[in-house]
């Protein structure tokens, strides 16, 4: 057999995360998910949805002469892209050689009843274009990974085939016309890439390339119509069979019954459609789709946060999992548009996932594979809060029952007792990088602990509910002294009283004027630039405290805010107002369009667009939230995706960057399209959809104040407001040893176990004036002592 030269080959890297369609057949029997741009299939994944097992798989034209046409696909033609159906993945692209000598048409869609994803190809030749020769080049990076791939030429049954295999998957590529000629090879050197380059057909070619960077090729019949199939399997022989049997089936039968399924499943949704855009798109039903694109059938209700990997072009296999892995957070926000949608059996699924996947101690991690198992190892308080949410979110729309309400309850439980041990500052904010207390965590601990104390009602856990909701109310009347600061120079130079931080760095619980002198390492910066005073950092999290009702849309405090986040987050696109996470974000591409590799330049997110829409309603101003769902839509791609982030600066085109359009980072974003989603049916309803009515009716009709402060070990407060009791939070039972005149007279009160995983006393000291202090200790039943004296004064 003859082995390619030039083992290993070049580094692997993945290709483009700027995605023009997404798609999958919604058939139990199919496990694979394609992305295309650039007018080629990207990577395809088997058997879930956080494995990639392509890199990308285009075509190439030759004339079959050395040093004559030769013309890449994704490089050399001019490509349209077109949808059979609104809210149906199937895409028609059409690739025409900018040289006139060609035009490409295919067809893309997954095979419902095998793994297997089918191009229907015709090459069209030009008026004066002769002896044209076609060739598939696949590369495969089989599990999420391109390093350590093997591949060669080889037969099942009576066809002959392409193969490869790595990291227990394999994959095999049959063609309806058969192969004129195939090789394997070691991409930088003997891939087909480079042969035909040199040569203008496989005048080289090879059977074989072992445990390496590796492309396969292959030269297709060009005088007719080809079907060209990629069939995936744990071994090479299955791989083939799921190939070759949807070869034999066909086209036109796979591809009725792909659409068939997707319209029956957009009839079940609401009617949430707004006007369609001039190209044509319906961006909801392209919205709906992308959600449903992103969940597997082999871990029901797990839904990954994108088909991409950012400036996937720039990363290898160091990064192994893009954006195909499962955020708890991003997870929620697209369960809750799926029951802003209608589809409220997918939402179920998701917390029947959550619940399945959440830690034994009752948090979620930072972020995981489908089987749950934990990527990066950040602690993001907010993904153990939402969850809470959803499950009010559900309840309250219908998608479960009350009687369902205990089936969820241990897992409503043990979340808000971790995030009552461990809140309300968190080790990351929602952006994944700084940690303390931020406006969007701390909005979404409240919201759900308020939310979690009612369904623990409604079960018959008052003690547990009450405990709940006086924690919520302690945090919810400490925000202000966490993140407000007032009269500083930005401040000054904006013309307002105040205005809510980005972060602040977890340090003296009683925050007196921490914010004011306190300095945050600012990820995603160069380390001469990272340290920056966290009163000179704003960003839209603030309006999180509206969204989940803790606080009014005409809040002075939070209108102040509004000011202060335009003044250094806004920018004004042609398609209308986008703003960027906060001021000196580095999460993005550097200025000269370069990727971001660990550092560079924030850039706007349309997202965040929906999110000042949201306010806009909760601000009565429907017809501004209006004129931002078109924003949104502007910030599509030409095949009506969401990015995570738009191009904001001038035109870069060797970078193909272009102000207002979408930039190298994740596309689609799942997280932006649910947010979209939720937005349309707040427009329809004329109300935020998820915004939680126990916080609304808690804090700005009933305007409850908190009757009690907590302290935790992990959590010590030094001081609390006159009239106040003294919550105190242990993690064993113990008896609480405690004075409140410098140890003359002592009292003892045994901890009282809540429920929660926390033992809890309290110390009536309400009545002490400003000026005395609390002293106390404690000792467990066994009659150990804690051996240490803590001390809470009594302010004004």
């Amino acid at each position: 057999m003859s082995t390619a030269p030039g083992f290993p080959g070049l580094p692997p890297r993945w290709t483009s995360s700027a995605k023009d369609g997404v798609g999958t057949a919604l058939s139990p029997r199919s496990a694979v998910w394609f992305t295309h741009s650039h007018g080629i299939l990207d990577e395809i994944y088997y058997p879930r949805v956080d494995q990639a097992c392509t890199r990308d798989c285009g075509l190439i034209v030759t004339d079959g002469i050395a040093g004559g046409l030769f013309v890449e696909e994704k490089r050399d033609t001019v490509t349209t892209v077109e949808r059979s159906a609104p809210g149906v993945p199937l895409f028609t692209i059409r690739n025409q050689s900018t040289g006139g000598d060609f035009i490409i048409e295919k067809r893309i869609i997954a095979d419902p009843q095998y793994d297997c994803v089918l191009q229907h190809i015709n090459l069209i030749p030009g008026s004066s274009a002769t002896g044209l020769r076609l060739f598939v080049l696949l590369a495969p990076h089989l599990v999420n990974g391109g390093a350590h791939n093997s591949g060669w030429t080889g037969s099942y049954k009576k066809d002959d085939l392409l193969f490869a295999t790595g990291a227990g998957s394999s994959l095999a590529i049959a063609s309806s016309t058969g192969f004129l000629a195939r090789s394997v090879g070691y991409v930088g050197s003997s891939d087909g890439w480079q042969i035909l380059r040199r040569h203008g057909s496989l005048t080289e070619a090879y059977e074989h390339a072992d445990d390496g960077n590796i492309a396969l090729v292959a030269e297709l019949d060009a005088t007719r119509p080809i079907l060209l199939a990629i069939g995936f399997g744990r071994k090479p022989q299955e791989a083939a069979f799921q190939a070759t049997a949807s070869l034999g089936r066909g086209f036109d039968l796979a591809e009725a019954e792909y659409v068939s399924n997707w319209r029956h499943w957009q009839a079940t949704l609401e009617p949430l459609d707004s006007a369609r855009s001039a190209d044509h798109h319906n961006f909801y039903r392209i919205s709906t789709a992308v959600l449903r694109c992103h969940e597997t059938a082999m871990f029901p209700g797990g839904t990954i946060a994108s088909l991409s990997i950012p400036w996937g072009a720039s990363k290898g296999d160091d990064d192994l999992g893009g954006y195909h892995l499962v955020w708890p957070r991003d997870l929620v926000e697209t369960a809750g548009a799926m029951l802003a949608c209608g589809a409220l059996a997918e939402a179920r699924r998701t917390l029947d996932y959550l619940k399945t996947i959440q830690e034994a101690d009752g948090h979620w991690p930072q972020n995981v594979w489908l089987d749950g198992t934990a990527y990066w190892g950040g602690l993001q308080m907010d993904e153990t809060a939402f969850p809470v949410l959803l499950v009010d979110l559900a309840f309250r729309n219908g998608a479960i029952a009350e009687s369902m309400l205990p089936h969820y309850w241990q897992m409503v439980r043990s979340a808000c007792g971790y995030v009552i041990a461990n809140g309300p500052a968190t080790g990351q904010d929602r952006w994944e990088e700084n940690a303390g207390y931020t406006p969007a965590t701390l909005a979404v601990e409240i919201a759900a602990l308020l939310a979690g104390a009612d369904i623990a009602e409604r079960l018959g856990h008052d003690t547990i509910a009450a405990f709940m909701r006086d924690t919520a109310d302690a945090w919810n009347a400490d925000i202000e002294s966490w993140i407000y600061v007032r009269e500083t120079a930005l401040a000054r130079r904006c013309g307002v009283a105040g205005y809510y931080l980005r972060i602040v760095p977890e340090g003296d619980h009683d925050l007196a004027d921490i914010a004011m002198h306190s300095r945050v390492a600012v990820r995603n910066r160069p380390g001469s630039e990272a340290d920056i005073a966290a009163e000179e950092l704003v960003g839209a999290d603030a309006l999180a405290l509206v969204r989940l009702g803790l606080r009014a849309a005409n809040d002075p405090r939070i209108i102040d805010t509004i000011k202060v986040i335009d003044h250094l987050t806004r920018v004004d696109l042609p398609q209308g107002p986008v703003w960027r996470r906060y001021n000196k974000d580095g999460y993005g591409e550097h200025h000269d369009g370069r990727p971001f590799d660990g550092t560079g330049h924030g850039r706007a997110w349309p997202l965040l667009s929906g999110e000042r829409a949201h306010y806009a309603i909760a601000n009565d101003d429907l017809s501004g939230a209006d004129a931002l769902r078109r924003t949104m839509e502007g910030c599509t791609s030409d095949g009506g995706l969401l990015p995570e982030q738009v191009w904001d600066s001038e035109d870069i085109p060797d970078h193909e960057l272009f102000r207002g359009r979408p930039s190298g980072s994740a596309m689609p974003l799942v997280w932006a399209h649910a947010e979209y989603i939720k937005l349309l049916r707040s427009l329809r309803d004329g109300a935020v959809f998820d915004m939680p009515p126990q916080a609304v009716r808690r804090y700005q009709v009933e305007k409850a104040q908190p009757r009690c402060r907590d302290w935790r070990e992990a959590w010590r407060r030094s001081k609390i407001p006159t009239g106040q009791l003294l919550r105190i939070e242990l993690l064993v039972p113990a008896v609480l040893h405690w004075t409140d005149d410098d140890w003359a007279t002592t009292a003892e009160i045994p901890t009282v176990d809540i429920g929660l995983g926390l033992f809890s006393a309290e110390i009536p000291c309400s009545d002490l004036p400003p000026g005395r202090s609390v002293i106390f200790t404690w000792r467990t039943q066994t009659g150990v002592w804690r051996g240490e004296n803590f001390s809470v004064s009594i302010v004004a």
